[in-house]
């Protein structure tokens, strides 16, 4: 019988919100799942670079909340401010 193991990508967009990847691991199979937008994908060797890619691209979340040294970037205001007259 196979043994079923279970590891995360996470990372943060700019926005400060976190998205994950969940790999699930069967045998050699690995199943890749979105917790945000529900994308699956199957990969049999070294997932976490595709899950990576994924995040990048479908949610532009590339902060790392594992890196000590983190800081989540500031999103700049939508409108300039009101000049003082």
């Amino acid at each position: 019988m196979s043994r079923t193991d279970t590891s995360k990508v996470s990372r943060w967009d700019l926005h400060g919100r976190a998205h994950t990847v969940r790999v699930q691991r069967t045998g050699v199979q690995r199943t890749l799942r979105c917790d945000t937008c529900g994308w699956r994908a199957s990969a049999r060797f070294l997932p976490w670079p595709k899950a990576q890619e994924h995040l990048t691209r479908a949610h532009q979340a590339t902060v790392d909340p594992s890196n000590p040294n983190r800081r989540v970037p500031r999103v700049p205001n939508a409108r300039p401010p009101v000049p003082d007259h």
